[in-house]
């Protein structure tokens, strides 16, 4: 899905047949203007994407933006502002809102969890665990906070988890076959690794450089901050790293030092209090 797409179908859920009430109360013809009020200190997102939902609903809208997506907001700041038809203002007005104060609750913990890292070399990692049609907005969200992107979805990289090495059979059964079809489908996908001990870190070296069982990133799961700092000195950058399971605020920075080179967060998508936002007449 593409932000076109999902602005089109966040509309047609909204509006149904017909905004009933801007149509019943406001002249077709009146011109009005709004801007966009902070509530809430943190860091504003959704800009793009709100002036996209605009130009969707009302092509003529005019919207001048005042303060860019990344920046730091306050109370009182201004956004941007919005002139246009009446209706048309009102009719975008909650799909607007509805995204950038999400988006923007999003880019303020990312930014939170991104300054915690600041000094060692691990970068801060986003995941699938994302709201089920608002995904292309979460991920802006957190790329805009500070984080990088991991796998948009199950379609651009294979990421063989713990299910996926006990259904196939091991890590080598799964890593072998995992090769096989890319060669076989003509892809070229990267191929990362869920590892939970030390010995399956151990048969990751073994077969993961291997040409016909290539494997690009190991990911450590559910190991304490020494546990992968052992698995990084194993490792011995012969791969990609990447830490997950549990990582919270609190052990973020331990993890970071360990030298790894991502550490992954669902709580940056999935445990988060919208910014207060509001779209005002003025």
């Amino acid at each position: 899905m593409n932000l076109n797409e999902f602005i089109q179908l966040a509309l047609a859920e909204d509006i149904g047949d017909g905004d009933h009430t801007s149509l019943s109360t406001i002249p077709a013809d009146a011109q009005k203007r709004a801007r966009l009020l902070v509530k809430e200190p943190g860091i504003v997102a959704g800009v793009d994407v709100a002036k996209a939902i605009f130009a969707v609903v009302d092509s003529t809208f005019t919207v001048d933006v005042l303060l860019p997506d990344g920046a730091s907001i306050i109370p009182g700041d201004i956004v941007l502002t919005v002139s246009g038809n009446a209706r048309n203002i009102l009719t975008a007005e909650r799909l607007v809102l509805n995204c950038m104060q999400r988006m923007s609750g999003i880019a303020t913990y990312t930014r939170q969890l991104v300054n915690l890292l600041e000094g060692t070399r691990a970068k801060l990692l986003d995941t699938r665990k994302t709201t089920p049609n608002f995904r292309i907005c979460e991920k802006m969200a957190t790329k805009i906070g500070g984080a990088v992107n991991h796998r948009f979805g199950l379609y651009d990289m294979i990421l063989i988890k713990d299910n996926h090495i006990d259904y196939a059979g091991g890590i080598t059964a799964a890593v072998t076959q995992a090769n096989a079809y890319l060669k076989e489908t003509g892809r070229s996908l990267r191929i990362e690794v869920e590892t939970r001990n030390q010995a399956e870190v151990e048969e990751v070296l073994r077969i993961g450089k291997a040409e016909q069982t290539r494997v690009d990133i190991i990911l450590l799961d559910n190991f304490k901050p020494e546990g992968i700092r052992d698995m990084v000195r194993l490792i011995d950058g012969q791969f990609v790293t990447e830490a997950s399971g549990g990582i919270n605020e609190s052990t973020l920075r331990a993890y970071a030092e360990t030298g790894v080179d991502y550490i992954s967060a669902g709580a940056l998508t999935h445990q988060i209090k919208s910014l207060d936002l509001s779209l005002k007449a003025y």
